[in-house]
């Protein structure tokens, strides 16, 4: 019998104890920490059990205010140089400097250009590692990895000027896909690397945005350049000059969106499949207590690609019955989540701040983790159960004894994959504490993208972007939302996420997702068609129900925010909202924002057209004047900017009334009368 999972008191006499301090810890307070009720019912647990979690964490470590304003240099040994905001404000000439110098717009540029380069370069990794494995599939080095959509291989080969077809005696005939796939393969690899040129795929923007940015002199010449010249540039005594820092970091962002992360997306595509909307489950209580649990965290699909097909042998479900179980249940967590939800309809475990949760269920019997968003912590609560914290990447290892490591090989995918699955069977019979699974979640639709949308919205004949473009016209669809982004322990977990979302579909903005957004919002219940009757307002909820989409549509991980930025662009090749994103009656949004990818992927959607808001903090407040040169001078540049609102009504609010001046300046601000046209009158127009 399941361990009733209601919400009981927290008991401050259970507080866990710091050992080199005579006082108690500070414990968070469940319905304070989370709005989601799965979560507050584990952190309650791992209060009881004298288990520390992040929320504990948070109370107990609070933000250093400098550094949340941006101004604290700890680049060279002479620092860490601080320069906080004078509690009376500044007025007139701001004098305050760093030992060598350094002024605060310098300091806050140089510290968010790090975060930039941090970001683009954990995705451009990502993406690289992708790349690699591709080529081991196009030359046909592992069995274990084939090309699935080939369809999606032909459409991107002539971005990087590969012939998809060859003239044999006059005939233009069908190139080898072989061929084609090392072809493409070879130039991808070289787009980190190139010595000379471009990103090939800067030409997949709107033509008005790439002549921004080759006015602006940041269009990327490689992807590892931009990286390694933000952490030149921002050495001690080299540039300082914020305008200049921050030019170098657009360069580095839009590397960042228009190439590591867009390479990924795509190359995923063409080896795993295009997503298409598929349904699935989201949250703690996608987890079985009569299964094996295995859990997959992190953000690279390559490993856990082959984990799913493992899992779906007969071999595999036949050994897991032989050890008691009734099968194995996969479930995911971050950016590894989406992209076997996307493609398989794994379902979600949960957000980033709820992996130490879900080794506290005590079902957990492996949890199996790549790259990127992975707490150290979790090595630590997975000593206190039976759960196998096993590490699978060369980069990302961790210090704990209990942790296993098993470093993955794209020529025996296969085997490693096996081995994995085995290991979380055979623990299956070791649990040690009393499996205690929330019982809350939710159905969702996921697995949307550029082609899926496309297709959703005119089938196979008819699909094409105009259908939302006449919708955004005749004011049906206010406007696009773009939602994405992780959580913060510094917030309320999910609130900042579902407040903006509900408020911005409400009034009829249309959202897209990614990341922890989409797990958020499948978590509660918002990614269903039946979704649109409840929470939207009248316009979006009848294209919805026409349609039949959910109102806030999943468009993949972190990475896949490059599906959003081709949308868009579709958005504009269908014509009636102007001649680049910029026009568009869209604005961008990350509520709950903590990693440096979050700014990468902030800036180069601003450096993109995007009106873009974050909400917890950003580290610049402490340069007023660099703020407001990313916050309101950059939109002369690029056409989008930055912004901060830390309440999520507002932080909504925001996003519509720049929908709304959008809207107005095409013109497309005023109802439109509906008028029904009878087969006469048509007649009467085709004969003009």
């Amino acid at each position: 019998m399941a361990e009733d999972t209601r919400l009981r008191p927290v008991k401050p006499a259970k507080a866990a104890k710091d050992p080199e301090s005579t006082k108690p810890q500070k414990l968070a307070d469940p319905e304070r920490a989370s709005i989601d009720l799965a979560t507050q019912e584990m952190i309650l647990r791992a209060q009881e059990l004298g288990i520390e979690t992040v929320f504990d964490r948070a109370e107990s470590m609070k933000p250093c205010n400098i550094g949340t304003q941006g101004t604290c240099c700890k680049n060279c040994a002479m620092g860490p140089c601080r320069l906080p905001l004078p509690k009376s404000g500044i007025e007139g000439k701001d004098e305050r400097k760093g030992l060598c110098g350094a002024t605060p717009n310098t300091i806050a540029a140089r510290n968010f250009i790090r975060m930039i380069a941090g970001g683009a370069a954990a995705h451009s990794d990502h993406g690289r590692g992708v790349a690699e494995v591709f080529m081991s599939a196009a030359h046909k080095e592992t069995d274990a990895y084939k090309i699935k959509d080939v369809n999606k291989l032909l459409s991107i080969a002539p971005y990087f000027d590969v012939a998809t077809t060859v003239e044999v005696d006059g005939r233009q005939l069908d190139r080898d896909i072989d061929e084609i796939a090392v072809e493409v393969g070879e130039k991808a690899l070289n787009e980190w690397g190139k010595p000379e040129g471009e990103l090939a795929y800067l030409k997949r923007a709107p033509a008005p945005l790439y002549e921004k940015w080759k006015k602006n002199g940041v269009l990327p010449r490689n992807i590892d350049r931009e990286i390694v010249e933000i952490m030149h540039r921002t050495h001690i005594g080299v540039d300082q000059d914020y305008k200049n820092l921050i030019k170098q970091g657009t360069r580095a962002a839009i590397a960042d969106g228009w190439g590591g992360s867009m390479l990924a997306t795509d190359l995923q595509d063409v080896l795993f499949g295009t997503p298409y909307p598929l349904q699935s489950e989201a949250n703690l209580g996608v987890l079985k207590q009569d299964h094996v649990n295995l859990v997959i965290h992190g953000h690279e699909p390559i490993l856990s690609e082959m984990i799913v097909a493992a899992a779906q042998t007969q071999e595999m479900v036949d050994y897991a019955k032989s050890k008691g179980a009734k099968g194995i249940q996969l479930s995911g967590i971050c950016c590894t989540a989406n992209e076997l939800l996307q493609r398989h309809g794994v379902p979600l475990c949960g957000t980033f701040l709820q992996q130490e949760l879900a080794i506290i269920t005590g079902a957990c019997d492996a949890m199996v983790v790549d790259i990127q968003c992975i707490m150290q912590n979790i090595a630590n609560v997975a000593a206190c159960f039976h759960t196998k914290l096993i590490t699978t990447h060369p980069i990302a290892r961790m210090e704990q004894e209990n942790v296993i490591h098993i470093e993955f090989d794209e020529h025996h995918a296969m085997e490693d994959a096996k081995r994995i699955v085995r290991m979380a069977i055979d623990n299956f019979k070791n649990r040690s504490a009393e499996v205690m699974i929330p019982k809350h979640k939710h159905v969702q639709i996921a697995g949307f993208g550029v082609e899926s949308i496309e297709y959703n919205l005119g089938g196979m004949f008819r699909g094409s972007y105009y259908t939302l473009n006449d919708n955004i016209i005749n004011g049906r669809i206010r406007g696009i939302g773009g939602v994405v982004g992780c959580n913060n322990a510094r917030t309320r977990h999910n609130e900042g996420h579902i407040e903006v979302v509900k408020e911005l579909i409400k009034n009829d903005v249309i959202v897209l997702t990614t990341g922890c957004n989409g797990i958020a919002c499948a978590m509660e219940g918002l990614l269903t068609p039946e979704t649109a009757a409840v929470f939207c307002g009248p316009g979006l909820a009848e294209v919805c129900e026409t349609v039949g989409i959910p109102p806030v549509l999943h468009m993949g991980s972190c990475v896949d925010n490059s599906r959003i930025l081709l949308a868009a662009t579709e958005v504009v090749k269908a014509g009636g909202l102007g001649k680049d994103i910029s026009d568009l009656p869209a604005a961008g949004s990350a509520p709950e924002w903590m990693s440096e990818k979050a700014i990468s992927i902030g800036h180069y959607f601003v450096a993109s057209g995007v009106y873009t808001v974050f909400g917890v903090t950003l580290p610049v407040s402490g340069a007023p004047v660099f703020q407001k040169y990313i916050f309101e001078e950059f939109e002369k540049l690029y056409g989008g900017m930055w912004d901060l609102e830390v309440d999520p009504v507002k932080h909504a609010q925001k996003m519509i009334a720049h929908i709304d001046k959008k809207r107005k300046a095409l013109g497309i601000d005023k109802a439109r009368q509906r008028i029904l046209v009878d087969m006469a009158d048509r007649r009467d127009m085709s004969a003009v």
